[in-house]
């Protein structure tokens, strides 16, 4: 219980374990290395603060963190894999291809990264960074564990959301651990043959299924799923595709983030005006489904949704691709 308290304070160093004897910690140095996240590189947004981590794994990996500043406190997107198998067309993540899972130390170190470098507490955690965490499934649920202890970092469940592009038999799985957390759902579309040309997941899994599944979370948990939906212009932003949201999520208890498309690298779709985003969220509030719109953080140093990347991350530099950030309704 001594070593799990001082890891959890981020100690890295076997040495600053001062309650420990010296004899008992020159054989914890002999046989143990505690996982640490280095910063590479950091990042701070001039627009509003974000700050976004390039961290330097135990293998020489790679993998990018963002810090956030709500009114509430401090939020932080982690990563669960070095690079993503999932392959979705406007994501920038799944570019440099896949390398492995995290384990849970290597996604606690990001949060203890985070809070010694800006001596500050993290409240809420994200798990929408790099990789997909169901299809990391078992090291993501030990993560949830061990930061929601007492004993550890005691960030409560009900403050972390864990995404997924929809991988149908973990969320059957999620559910059943009755964990508390937030499902957040990577949607995008309505029609399955047009989710699977943006998303090659929904080629195993249908939109049909997905909301099955999570239904079943609802029912199992009593926690209401958030469905992401990043909006692109002229592929589903029109009235239709609003209409079709509505029907296809009525009578659920969720709700529905509209991410408008960040630019990334080599990207082929084309971001909506501010009008449009507003009038595709109002068509879906006046029906009488709760929606909003996910402030713009972080995306004049490639921070925002949808642009994380870690590799040849330096061809991001200099960029400023600044534009009027979209507050929440």
């Amino acid at each position: 219980m001594q070593v799990f308290n001082w890891i959890n304070k981020g100690i890295t160093n076997f040495d600053e374990m001062t309650d420990i004897s010296k004899e008992l910690r020159e054989e914890f140095k002999l046989k143990y290395a505690i996982p640490d996240a280095v910063i590479e590189e950091k990042f701070v947004s001039k627009i509003d603060g974000t700050i976004k981590y390039l961290l330097k794994l135990h293998d020489a990996e790679f993998i990018e963190s963002v810090l956030m500043k709500y009114h509430h406190g401090y939020s932080i997107c982690i990563s669960t894999q070095v690079g993503c198998k999932m392959g979705c067309k406007f994501c920038a993540t799944g570019k440099g291809g896949f390398s492995r899972d995290l384990y849970p130390s290597e996604m606690i170190s990001q949060i203890h990264t985070a809070q010694k470098d800006n001596n500050i507490r993290v409240s809420n955690v994200v798990l929408m960074g790099i990789g997909e965490p169901l299809d990391n499934y078992d090291n993501t649920v030990k993560f949830l564990k061990l930061i929601s202890s007492h004993q550890g970092l005691n960030i409560g469940m009900r403050h972390i959301s864990v995404s997924t592009c929809g991988i149908v038999d973990k969320i059957y799985k999620l559910a059943d651990e009755k964990l508390q957390v937030t499902l957040s759902v990577s949607l995008h579309e309505t029609n399955d043959e047009k989710r699977s040309q943006i998303m090659p997941v929904n080629n195993k899994w249908k939109i049909g299924e997905i909301i099955k599944a999570c239904n079943y979370y609802f029912l199992k948990t009593n926690r209401r799923v958030s469905f992401e939906y990043t909006l692109i212009k002229n592929v589903n932003d029109s009235s239709g595709h609003a209409k079709s949201l509505i029907k296809l999520l009525r009578g659920m208890n969720c709700y529905i983030n509209i991410i408008p498309i960040n630019s990334i690298e080599g990207g082929i779709y084309g971001e909506c005006t501010k009008a449009e985003v507003i009038n595709f969220c109002n068509i879906l509030i006046n029906a009488g489904v709760t929606a909003t719109i996910r402030r713009t953080l972080g995306l004049d140093i490639n921070a925002s949704c949808g642009q994380l990347k870690a590799r040849n991350v330096k061809t991001f530099l200099g960029r400023n691709n600044k534009i009027e950030s979209i507050q929440q309704n």
